[in-house]
């Protein structure tokens, strides 16, 4: 009896699962690996009103994915791993991983992660009062001075690199300095548009970046329009500008 009802439970659970990707425009696999529960739970909450987060044992996903019926979404089952949950949205694929990405939070770093980016010690006032901490920031190399009984960071220092191992001593010192360099949440590892059946797999979403990225081709091109003399709504300002200055300048030669 007991069998037979565990075989009811994951069949009900199958059909649940392919039942809500019928519903769905996106289906996303994304990493949870180091996420503590907590977090996950925290933005597993805030997601409720845009996406379904859900992490199911593998063989339910494969028995899901297959009873969808399908062939392209047959191509997910090797991103089934580990560490994993899958996340159904309304939303557009790309839209849900910028949403996904400004849920991540910071962390501490730990000893024996691999560093993603370069960490640096800022220079500026810390609450760390003088003695023990004095040769621990001394052995990172790092320069300081006491200031209203305080220690200060005198010049900026990297204390890690990237690709690097953190050592025991460099987790103890940022988190006493209480710099987080790294961040946690859902990592998406795959992108399924389910009602086109198209599969993304190369997800970089970094809103700053782009945003950075943008203003800066637009003052590019807005300074490369004022060299050929192209006359638009975002030129026409500066040749009125310029060619006033010219006239102020022709009249002061002639006078």
């Amino acid at each position: 009896m007991t069998t037979i009802n565990s075989i009811n439970l994951k069949e009900n659970h199958v059909n649940h699962l392919v039942d809500n990707i019928k519903k769905s425009k996106t289906l996303m696999i994304v990493s949870v690996k180091g996420l503590p529960s907590k977090q996950f739970q925290d933005i597993k909450k805030s997601l409720r009103d845009n996406a379904l987060v859900k992490i199911m044992k593998n063989n339910i996903l494969l028995r899901a994915f297959k009873k969808y019926e399908k062939n392209s979404i047959l191509s997910l089952e090797k991103y089934i791993t580990s560490d994993i949950a899958i996340v159904l949205s309304q939303m557009d694929g790309y839209e849900l991983a910028g949403l996904l990405n400004k849920k991540r939070t910071r962390v501490y770093a730990k000893t024996g992660q691999i560093t993603e980016s370069d960490i640096e010690v800022k220079e500026g006032p810390t609450d760390l009062v003088p003695g023990p901490a004095i040769s621990e920031l001394g052995a990172l190399g790092i320069q300081i001075s006491v200031e209203g009984g305080k220690i200060a960071i005198k010049s900026s220092k990297v204390i890690v690199k990237k690709g690097e191992i953190i050592k025991e001593n460099v987790s103890s010192v940022l988190q006493k300095l209480k710099i987080q360099p790294f961040f946690v949440g859902l990592n998406p590892l795959i992108i399924y548009d389910i009602n086109n059946e198209k599969i993304y797999d190369y997800i970089d979403i970094n809103p700053k970046k782009y945003s950075e990225e943008l203003i800066t081709s637009s003052l590019m091109a807005l300074g490369f329009a004022q060299k050929i003399e192209y006359y638009c709504k975002e030129t026409v300002k500066n040749f009125i500008i310029k060619a006033k200055l010219e006239a102020d300048l022709l009249n002061k030669l002639i006078k």
